[in-house]
């Protein structure tokens, strides 16, 4: 069963932890901690163990190993919800019956404990309908595993992309409209309205989790970064996200900010409307990718031409292309243009009405690595697979 842990001694490390990875700016060399420690504010002495006492937060539930392997009957494959890169994810019941979703670390992941540490602290301090909601954390001998609410439905990926699934006519319009509002209100949460302002960095369809009732929860924030105060991009040599989904001026400089989470949203608002997917689609006759091809049709007026036929209705027509114009909007290559979550928001809702014409993406051609020079290549961590990875380089 989960269980709780009240050592400050340990909660006191945590936090100095914390402030490392997030380069928390403090305006005094020396910390004082309520544990009556005192540490340097550039101290590197700090080592985090992969064991259980060392995962330690106050609000969070920690369970033991044997608790979640019970629960998922010892990680059988045939309560494998999914895989990624991360992981794989195990569907579970614990003793009472609750169910629940198992994500556990994989020795092959590129992914270790920064990230694992680091989903942990950012969804542990956030709440919100359209972000999933993390239950406790496992970091025993050498597992690490994050423990969810169960998602009854799954991800937006299946439902999007698999046409052999047997729900995805279930997918309607209205239902696929009220999940692209669900997941821009959790990114506006995320950058305006929580206690901290996060950019999650790898925003695509299988990091969307659809509860019973269709309503969309962000997921995975191992890739999340924390914005402090005014802050408002940030610069890494390790770039992190999925192939498809990166904005240009993070996949090819590294420089990330809430524009860049809204480019993402764009991306997926496209796979929504058409049911494609843009890391595979490629239109022969054009040499296009999705996005060019989107922006194409809704150059020539032509967006029925790029909807989903299974969905279209011709009562939704307006809707649907107004949907179009709005990820095209997002996707535009320059940060400046692209308009912020919020308003993107306000378009969708139609408290703004008049929406400005959108400038060609700079990904309109099928984008892929030789439009990079070989030394952007080995900063990039990408996938063709819908797999985050991750690459790291020196500064």
């Amino acid at each position: 069963m989960a269980r709780r842990k009240g050592n400050k001694g340990l909660t006191c490390g945590f936090l100095i932890w914390a402030i490392q990875v997030y380069n928390i700016s403090l305006s005094v060399k020396v910390i004082d901690f309520p544990c009556g420690q005192t540490y340097p504010s550039d101290s590197a002495e700090i080592v985090l163990k992969d064991d259980l006492d060392k995962v330690n937060l106050e609000e969070l539930p920690l369970f033991s190993l044997e608790t979640l392997a019970n629960a998922t009957d010892q990680f059988h494959d045939d309560n494998m919800l999914g895989k990624g890169g991360f992981g794989p994810v195990y569907k579970g019941k614990l003793a009472d019956g609750k169910e629940i979703a198992v994500k556990r670390l994989s020795a092959a992941s590129g992914q270790g404990m920064e990230e694992f540490m680091n989903e942990v602290v950012v969804i542990s301090k956030l709440q919100h309908r359209n972000l999933v909601k993390l239950l406790g954390c496992c970091a025993e001998k050498e597992e690490k595993i994050l423990v969810y609410e169960y998602m009854r439905n799954k991800s937006l990926d299946v439902f999007l992309f698999d046409p052999s699934h047997p729900s995805q006519k279930f997918l309607d319009w209205k239902k696929r409209f009220g999940i692209i509002e669900g997941i821009g209100r959790g990114l506006l949460y995320l950058h305006r309205d929580s206690i901290l302002k996060i950019i999650h960095r790898d925003m695509k369809p299988s990091n969307v989790l659809l509860d019973e009732d269709w309503n969309p929860k962000i997921s995975d924030f191992g890739m999340a970064r924390i914005f402090g105060g005014n802050q408002d991009q940030a610069n890494t040599g390790r770039v992190v996200g999925t192939y498809g989904y990166m904005a240009p001026e993070y996949a090819m400089e590294g420089r990330f900010s809430e524009k860049s989470d809204v480019y993402s949203f764009g991306v997926l608002m496209l796979e929504i409307v058409s049911g494609k997917k843009n890391t595979s689609f490629y239109n022969q006759e054009w040499s296009l990718s999705l996005l060019g091809c989107a922006w194409k049709l809704w150059n020539e007026d032509n967006g029925l031409t790029f909807i989903d036929q299974t969905i279209y209705k011709a009562e939704s027509h307006g809707e649907m292309v107004r949907c179009i114009h709005i990820a095209l909007l997002c996707v535009q290559e320059f940060p400046k243009d692209r308009p912020t979550i919020s308003t993107v928001l306000a378009m969708l809702s139609r408290e703004i009405v008049d929406l400005p014409v959108p400038e060609q993406p700079v990904f309109a051609e099928k984008w892929n690595r030789s439009h990079v020079t070989s030394s952007q290549q080995s900063q990039m961590g990408v996938s063709i697979n819908d797999v985050t990875l991750t690459m790291l380089d020196g500064r």
